[in-house]
């Protein structure tokens, strides 16, 4: 598909189904909850990215599904490929840059602080630097953007780890870059105990 614009974001998801998203959580509020707190992750990731002025792709983990929040009118659907994170990240970027893409930005779907501002302010910051990154709270990233392909940001990485933004960084030691500020994403029932608008999701364990 030809590019409609030069930039590109693409949104990392897992398929939302019972018992195999957010398994971290899933340890303390149960699958139910973990799935019904990620299916609320991904509606505000659509509400936030929707009206983006900038080409969209949805890479699920397992299997494109057709009918979901994931209007096909805004979003090309694709499915992730490789043995690890770092690989399947590799090739998103690689699929975009060959399509033409001039700036590309990943994000995943577990972030409830993260507006349409912020994605817009990280495409802006590449006119001035060939790198952004957002840093996640746990020490790993929520968003690597680049206008510059960088293939061993994805490599020797240990993907879930709290060393991934420092590796990253150590990679674009000698590069332009810029840090976004530090954001939390939701993987453990510690990262939303105390947020308002997950409470809801919580009842069962204070009941």
């Amino acid at each position: 598909m030809h590019p409609e614009t030069n930039n590109l974001l693409l949104i990392f998801t897992r398929n939302p189904e019972l018992g195999k998203c957010k398994t971290r959580l899933a340890k303390k509020v149960g699958d139910k909850a973990a799935l019904d707190i990620y299916t609320f992750l991904l509606t505000h990731t659509a509400k936030i990215t929707q009206h983006l002025p900038v080409d969209k792709q949805v890479y699920y983990s397992e299997e494109i599904w057709e009918k979901d929040i994931w209007n096909p009118g805004i979003y090309q659907k694709r499915v992730q490929q490789g043995e690890d994170l770092g690989i399947r990240m590799l090739q998103a970027f690689s699929d975009g840059f060959e399509a033409g893409y001039q700036k590309i930005i990943v994000i995943g779907s577990d972030l409830y602080d993260l507006s349409q501002a912020d994605l817009q302010n990280a495409f802006e910051a590449l006119d001035q630097q060939d790198y952004v990154i957002g840093p996640a709270e746990d020490g790993g990233y929520y968003l690597l953007g680049m206008k510059k392909y960088k293939e061993p940001l994805f490599y020797n990485k240990q993907w879930g780890k709290p060393s991934v933004l420092e590796d990253t960084l150590k990679d674009l030691q000698h590069e332009k870059y810029t840090l976004l500020e530090t954001r939390n994403d939701v993987d453990l029932y510690d990262d939303i105990k105390d947020i308002s608008v997950f409470q809801p999701f919580l009842k069962h364990l204070k009941a």
